[in-house]
């Protein structure tokens, strides 16, 4: 369990009123922790809380239940969690249990989870509707029918079940996708640890390396900084860099490859996401160089779409068009821009699309279209802009020199009231810089 600080803690239950507020009276919300997970026999892998969970909560145990009553007079929060334990927490580490979680998380009332079956029933009695995630745990949806079952099976006897089941992340993962103050504070944080990191890699690259010893210097960095990895590191080198998610990062870099890192640290929760592209021998080729600057270019004209009231999918517009006029100016693509661009013939060494949300979740949620159009950016917004190209190593239609090159260029981007913040920006991004952090 992280320190809870009272600025977090009076953070955690403003976030609790507020989506209470937006569900209304007659509502209750529930949202169970995420469950242990097995790896092998009797292994877990390690364990990561729900990203909802603990948004709301701070709370990094296992068999727990959140449970939201708006307007409940005995107390609107309450936590279910796991009783103190002598005996387990000698194998499994200490536990805030009941007492702990009201004192600590500033939650109104708990109980031992143990005792869930007999309590939840009467709490679901007389609530009108139940906002849930369902279909996300399906032990856990049981349950609930269980305790809804119970709740109908005394309806002739006045009790009043719930009429209404709504999806929780209609209402949760807006106020998600706008951070604040304290939320980007702490992404800047796992964005600062991450630049480190990458630059560690860039230093440490020689031909002959690994793939994974590069991986083991960026996780290196995340580690001794007290973050871990926001997801599996990224680290393709000469053609395993045109794998969109390539995983098996075992290959020997030769003299002359380019390589391709995504990685990023997850700092309290709280995601960064970065790519950056560098030659093994830290010099560019001039195929590479050239291609490097196109993908650099694109990010530089999705950027500057990167403001208050623009639609979210101009800046993926914008790096599309340059990319393109790129490939068309270099001879990887032939005819017109409007051709290119109408056939979407581009998309043989760009397939996908130039950023995602982010925050608790590397891949974090949001809407990206409101009523079928894309949606105006806002303050407090926080994506990833990442365009890239990627020639297969076997595309017979191009030149042998362009074959096996692939490029991203990925930073974290804050939508501020003024335009925006490249919260990774610090990390060097173009050719000469690149070169010059290697030779230094």
């Amino acid at each position: 369990m992280q320190p809870m600080t009272a600025t977090w803690r009076k953070l955690l239950a403003r976030r609790r009123r507020q989506l209470m507020q937006a569900a209304g009276d007659g509502a209750i919300l529930i949202l169970p922790a995420a469950p242990e997970r097995i790896r092998s026999h009797d292994t877990h892998y390690p364990y990561r809380q729900d990203s909802d969970f603990w948004y709301l909560t701070g709370f990094d145990e296992p068999e727990a239940v959140l449970v939201l009553v708006p307007g409940r007079r005995h107390g609107e929060s309450i936590l279910f969690c796991r009783e103190r334990d002598p005996e387990r927490e000698g194998w499994d580490g200490p536990r805030l249990g009941p007492e702990g979680v009201v004192d600590v998380l500033g939650v109104d009332d708990a109980y031992p989870v143990s005792d869930i079956d007999d309590i939840l029933p009467g709490l679901l009695e007389g609530r009108r509707r139940v906002h849930y995630h369902l279909g996300r745990d399906a032990d856990f949806d049981l349950k609930l029918i269980g305790w809804l079952n119970r709740v109908r099976a005394q309806a002739r006897q006045g009790a009043q079940p719930p009429q209404e089941f709504l999806e929780l992340g209609h209402l949760l993962d807006e106020m998600r996708l706008f951070k604040s103050a304290e939320e980007v504070k702490l992404m800047q944080q796992a964005a600062d640890i991450s630049v480190a990191a990458h630059r560690a890699a860039m230093r440490a690259a020689r031909p002959g390396i690994h793939e994974y010893e590069l991986q083991a210097q960026i996780e290196h960095v995340f580690r001794m900084h007290d973050a871990q990895p926001a997801y599996g590191s990224i680290v393709g080198s000469g053609a395993n860099a045109c794998v969109l998610h390539y995983k098996a990062n075992r290959a020997k870099s030769r003299d002359g490859d380019l390589v391709l890192i995504d990685a990023g640290a997850e700092f309290r929760g709280y995601a960064a996401d970065i790519t950056r592209c560098f030659p093994v021998n830290g010099r560019f080729s001039k195929e590479q160089r050239a291609l490097h600057d196109l993908v650099c270019a694109a990010q530089a004209a999705a950027l500057a779409q990167a403001r208050p009231g623009v639609r979210y999918e101009a800046g993926h517009e914008a790096a599309v068009a340059t990319l393109t006029e790129g490939l068309l100016s270099l001879g990887l693509l032939k005819g017109t821009l409007k051709a290119a661009l109408g056939s979407g013939d581009y998309k043989r060494y760009y397939r996908h699309k130039t950023g995602h949300w982010l925050g608790l979740d590397v891949h974090d949620v949001g809407e990206y279209r409101i009523d079928g159009e894309s949606r105006l950016l806002e303050p407090g917004m926080v994506f990833t802009i990442e365009p890239g190209l990627y020639v297969p190593a076997g595309d017979a239609s191009v030149p042998a020199k362009w074959r096996g090159i692939g490029i991203r260029i990925e930073d974290d981007v804050l939508i501020t009231a003024a335009g925006h913040r490249v919260l990774t920006d610090a990390l060097e991004r173009g050719a000469d810089e690149v070169e010059a952090l290697m030779a230094g």
